[in-house]
């Protein structure tokens, strides 16, 4: 599903060279390592935002690069969904236009099951600005399931979240690459929540393996 060949980037040092990952349909794998090791670069190049020197990022057995640029954005806006530590929510809309946005652009209606699940249904007429950073946080993660996306890219999705709502929101996200077949690569800096990955990876001194 996803396929990760020879990738190798450096800004004014090398963060990391000749990569090399396969994650498969309901496969669920973490990124750790310290601050600064490239774990946020390498997840956005595994994303088709960054473009790496070297090496090659495929997704459904087609190589990003060799997209034209609608086919990326159709990509992009339908079957790739990534969640940031930010929630990056539009501040004058209410909860529910926030999660229509993406209902709009993906063509998927939105999952109202979903929602009682997040534990938002009872604040989708709120403005955004009302809600508390947890809510944000859980407007912001099931906006990005709304999609259904076939690729979930997550940088320390939980980061705003007192342990207990981070442990049900991973649920929520872990239960739903099982049941659609999706994939999940997730960058955090808790261990404990990596180690309930299928396959944990450490990135650390340029070298990238699977602990």
């Amino acid at each position: 599903m996803l396929i990760a060949q020879n990738i190798s980037h450096s800004f004014n040092y090398q963060l990391f060279e000749n990569i090399n990952l396969q994650i498969k349909p309901a496969e669920t794998i973490s990124i750790i390592g310290v601050s600064g090791s490239g774990k946020s670069t390498l997840l956005n190049i595994l994303a088709g935002i960054i473009t790496p020197e070297n090496g090659t990022v495929s997704h459904f057995g087609k190589d990003f690069d060799s997209r034209d640029n609608s086919d990326k954005e159709n990509f992009r806006r339908k079957d790739i969904g990534i969640i940031f530590q930010s929630h990056y929510l539009f501040k004058g809309f209410t909860a529910k236009e926030n999660l229509e946005v993406a209902s709009i652009l993906s063509g998927q209606k939105l999952d109202f099951e979903l929602l009682e699940k997040f534990g938002i249904a009872s604040i989708l007429e709120q403005k955004v600005t009302q809600l508390s950073g947890g809510q944000q946080q859980r407007v912001s993660i099931a906006r990005v399931l709304t999609k259904k996306p076939k690729i979930i890219f997550a940088d320390e999705p939980t980061g705003n979240l007192d342990k207990k709502s981070a442990s049900e929101i991973m649920n929520i996200i872990f239960d739903y690459v099982k049941t659609e077949k999706a994939i999940l690569v997730l960058v955090t800096h808790d261990e404990k929540l990596a180690f309930q990955c299928d396959k944990i990876f450490r990135l650390e001194n340029n070298i990238f393996k699977m602990i």
